[in-house]
C-alpha cells in the first residue's frame, strides 16, 4: 500500500510556537497590539496640525513610513531586544515586523528570507487589524525579480500565516464612522470651536477621542474647547447635550445606556427628563437618552467637572 503524504502540510517550527506563546503571554487579548496600531494611525495622521484623519490623505512617502513607525512602537511598548539582521528577537529568535494596509501585501527583504516575519496589516474604516507569524522559506515567497530583491508571499504563503489576531476590533476613528458629507459639514467653519460643537452633535451616541477632538479643533489646548465656560458641554446643554468623560462619567454612561468611553474618550448624549426613573441620576432627577424624533425641551443638567485644567 503506497503512503500519501501533503507536501503542503506546514511543517514543525518550534521556534515560531515559541515567538507565537511568547506574544500572547504579552498580550493575551491584544489590547496592548491593538493600542500600538491606533497609536501609529494616530501619529502619521498628525491631526492636530494637518487635520487630516484618512489614509487616503497621505502622502505616498508618509504611507511608507507607517510600517516602520509601527516597528517603533511596538519595541516600546513591549521592549523587545533588537535583532541582529532583523527589527526584534523574541523568545530568543529573529522576527522581523512587517507591515501592509493590504494583507498578503508584505515586502520582504533578503535579510528576512527565512527568518521569522511578524506580518500585521489593519483598517482604520472597517476598525480592524490582524496580526501573524509566518517563516520566509523559499517554498512561500515569489521569485524575487526587482532589483533590491524584495519578494512577497506567494498564495501558498498567504495561506499559511499563523494568525494570532484576525479583524481584531481596532478602537474606531468617528470621523471614518459618520458620513462623509456630515464630516465635511464638521470641517466646513474657520472656527476650531464651531467645528467641535458640530462634532459633538453629530456623533451623538459614538465613541470621540481625545485625538479626534484634536484633529478637529486644531488648537493646542483642544480639550478646553470640551469644558464648560465655553466649550461643547455649556454650549450644547440648551439643546439637550451631554458631553461625557471616560475618566470621570462612565457610570453616567452605563447608566444612559450608551458605549462607556475609556480614560481617553468621550461620548455626547442628548437627555430628556425620565418619566419611568429609568436612566441616571443627575442633579437630584432622572434622565434617560432621547429618542431620535423626540424634540429635547430641558437643557440637559450640569455634570461634575473637574477644576484642573487636565481635562476629564
Amino acid at each position: 500500500m503506497s503512503q500519501c503524504f501533503d507536501i503542503f502540510a506546514p511543517k514543525p517550527d518550534p521556534a515560531l510556537d515559541e515567538v507565537a506563546a511568547e506574544l500572547k503571554r504579552l498580550d493575551s487579548d491584544g489590547v496592548r497590539w491593538a493600542a500600538v496600531i491606533r497609536r501609529t494611525y494616530d501619529m502619521i495622521y498628525n491631526g492636530q496640525e494637518t487635520g487630516r484623519y484618512r489614509w487616503d490623505q497621505l502622502m505616498k512617502t508618509e504611507k511608507t513610513h507607517f510600517g516602520t513607525l509601527m516597528e517603533i512602537n511596538a519595541q516600546r511598548e513591549f521592549e523587545f531586544e533588537g535583532g541582529d539582521a532583523t527589527d526584534y528577537r523574541i523568545a530568543g529568535h529573529q522576527v522581523d515586523a512587517k507591515w501592509s494596509q493590504t494583507s498578503g501585501s508584505w515586502m520582504l527583504p533578503p535579510e528576512v528570507f527565512d527568518e521569522l516575519a511578524l506580518v500585521v496589516t489593519g483598517s482604520d474604516a472597517e476598525s480592524v487589524w490582524s496580526l501573524g507569524l509566518i517563516r520566509i522559506t523559499a517554498e512561500v515567497r515569489k521569485e524575487a525579480t526587482n532589483r533590491d530583491k524584495k519578494s512577497q508571499l506567494n498564495a501558498l504563503g498567504r495561506d499559511s500565516v499563523h494568525w494570532l489576531w484576525k479583524d481584531a476590533p481596532l478602537r474606531p476613528n468617528v470621523l471614518l464612522q459618520l458620513p462623509r458629507d456630515i464630516v465635511n459639514n464638521i470641517f466646513d467653519n474657520r472656527f476650531g470651536t464651531q467645528r467641535t460643537h458640530r462634532l459633538f452633535r453629530a456623533a451623538e451616541g459614538m465613541i470621540v477621542h481625545r485625538n479626534i477632538v484634536a484633529t478637529v479643533s486644531r488648537q493646542l489646548d483642544h480639550q478646553k474647547r470640551v469644558r464648560y465656560n465655553g466649550g461643547s458641554r455649556s454650549v450644547l446643554a440648551p439643546e439637550g447635550y451631554l458631553i461625557l468623560s471616560g475618566l470621570y462619567h462612565r457610570q453616567l454612561a452605563e447608566d444612559l445606556g450608551v458605549p462607556v468611553p475609556r480614560q481617553d474618550e468621550y461620548i455626547s448624549v442628548r437627555v430628556v427628563p425620565s418619566e419611568d426613573n429609568t436612566g441616571a441620576l443627575i442633579g437630584g432627577r432622572m434622565w434617560r437618552r432621547a429618542r431620535l424624533e423626540e424634540a429635547s425641551e430641558e437643557p440637559a443638567p450640569r455634570i461634575d467637572e473637574p477644576k484642573s485644567k487636565e481635562e476629564a
